[in-house]
C-alpha cells in the first residue's frame, strides 16, 4: 500500500452549537468575593451536553514532547481526514470532575492519577502524551477558564473530557505523526437517577484478554452500544459484561466498575488486563479500607454476584450508585438499597472530600486559583 501526502482537505468535527449563555448570577458565599455563576438553571442539571465558554489544545509533533499549550474559546476543531483518530480510532479519553466548595472555592479530586492512567494508555496505543504536570495544568486552567459553569454544591459539578487523539494524517496502519491533547468542559448533574436496574450480557464482550480492556481507548466504548441499546430498550439501566474467556466471572459494566457486598466483606474483580482501573473504584476500596472492611480484588463468579448482599457500581459519572435489582438470563435478583447500605456510606465519605465538607487527610484534592 502506497502513502500520500495529506491532501489539503480538512473535515470539522465536535460539531457543539455557541453556547449563548451569559454570567448574571451571582450567589452568596462565606470568601470575601462572591462567586459569579453561568446564567443557568441548576435545578434542572442533568447529565447532557451543556458547552462551556472555553477549551484548551497542546500540540506535539512526531518525535517531540508536547510543548506548551493554550486555553482557546470552545469550537469546532479542523482536521485531516486522513488523521489517525479518523481512520484508526488513536486515541484516549479521560473524565473527571471539578467541585464547588460551601465557601465557593474549587477543587478537582486526584487528577495526577487521570494523567498517570493516560500515560500508561498512551504507551499501550503508541501515542506521545503529556507529562502529569502538563496534564494537571490544563485541566486547571480549562476550569479556571470555566469556573462559572462548576455549579454551586449540591447542585452538580464540571465534567472534565481530557482527549488525546492521533491528529496527524495517515494511510497506512501505523502511528500518527502529531498528537492533540484537548480538555473541554460541560456541567452535569446525576449520571443515574435511583438504584441501578442491571441485566447480564453473557453474548456480546467488552473486553478481551490481551486487548485494551485496561485503557481508556476511544474504540472500547462504541462496541458497548448495541447492548446498551438493546438493554435500555427493556428498560434496564446498563449492561454488566461477563469475561470472554469462559462467561462464567463478572467484569465490568459498560462505563464502570462493579462491587459486590456479602457479610461485610467488599469484593470488586481484579484488574487484570479486561478491566480498567477507574479513579473511583481505587478511592473507594482505599476508603473502605480506612472504615476497616475487608476488601478483595479477586475473580467473582455469577453464584458470588447472585447471592450477594448488596452491589453497587462506581465511576466518575456514576460516583457511586447502588444496584437494586439484577437480571441474568430467566432470573432476577434484588438487593439492599438505602441510608444504611455500605455503598451509601462510602459515597458520603468520597463525595464530602471531594466537595470540602469532610477534612483531606489524604491529600486528594487540588484547588483550583
Amino acid at each position: 500500500m502506497h502513502t500520500h501526502p495529506e491532501a489539503n482537505v480538512s473535515v470539522i468535527i465536535l460539531m457543539a452549537p455557541p453556547t449563548g449563555q451569559t454570567i448574571s448570577q451571582t450567589t452568596g458565599t462565606s470568601t470575601a468575593d462572591a462567586e459569579t455563576y453561568a446564567d443557568f438553571n441548576w435545578d434542572e442539571l442533568g447529565f447532557d451536553i451543556v458547552p462551556t465558554d472555553y477549551m484548551y489544545v497542546m500540540k506535539s509533533s512526531e518525535g517531540e514532547s508536547f510543548t506548551q499549550g493554550n486555553v482557546t474559546p470552545f469550537g469546532n476543531i479542523e482536521m485531516s481526514p486522513y488523521a489517525g483518530i479518523l481512520n484508526y480510532g488513536q486515541g484516549l479519553i479521560e473524565g473527571l470532575k471539578a467541585y464547588r466548595k460551601e465557601d465557593g472555592r474549587v477543587l478537582l479530586f486526584r487528577p495526577e492519577q487521570n494523567a498517570q492512567r493516560l500515560k500508561i494508555g498512551a504507551e499501550r496505543m503508541c501515542m506521545s502524551s503529556p507529562s502529569v504536570e502538563q496534564f494537571v495544568e490544563a485541566v486547571k486552567q480549562t476550569v479556571r477558564a470555566n469556573k462559572h459553569w462548576v455549579p454551586p454544591q449540591g447542585k452538580g459539578s464540571l465534567y472534565v473530557r481530557p482527549l488525546l487523539i492521533g491528529s496527524g494524517p495517515v494511510l497506512g496502519l501505523c502511528p500518527a505523526p502529531e498528537y492533540t491533547f484537548l480538555v473541554y468542559a460541560s456541567p452535569v448533574g446525576n449520571y443515574h437517577k435511583g438504584p441501578l436496574n442491571l441485566v447480564v450480557e453473557d453474548k456480546l464482550h467488552r473486553a478481551t484478554p490481551g486487548g485494551t480492556g485496561d485503557i481508556k481507548t476511544v474504540a472500547n466504548y462504541s462496541p458497548v452500544c448495541k447492548a446498551l441499546t438493546e438493554a435500555r430498550a427493556k428498560g434496564f439501566s446498563d449492561v454488566l459484561f461477563l469475561d470472554a474467556v469462559t462467561k462464567k466471572y463478572i467484569e465490568e459494566v459498560s462505563t464502570c466498575n462493579i462491587f459486590i457486598v456479602k457479610d461485610d466483606v467488599i469484593s470488586t474483580p481484579a484488574t487484570v488486563g479486561t478491566i480498567l482501573p477507574g479513579m473511583t473504584r481505587k478511592s473507594i476500596i482505599e476508603i473502605a479500607l480506612d472504615f476497616g472492611y475487608q476488601v478483595e480484588e479477586r475473580t467473582i463468579p455469577m453464584e458470588d454476584l447472585l447471592e450477594a448482599d448488596e452491589v453497587f457500581c462506581t465511576g466518575t459519572a456514576v460516583v457511586v450508585s447502588p444496584v437494586g435489582c439484577i437480571t441474568y438470563q430467566d432470573k432476577r435478583v434484588e438487593y439492599k438499597t438505602g441510608a444504611e447500605t455500605v455503598s451509601q456510606k462510602l459515597y458520603v465519605m468520597l463525595t464530602g472530600i471531594q466537595t470540602g465538607r469532610i477534612e483531606d487527610k489524604l491529600g486528594w484534592t487540588v484547588e483550583v486559583v
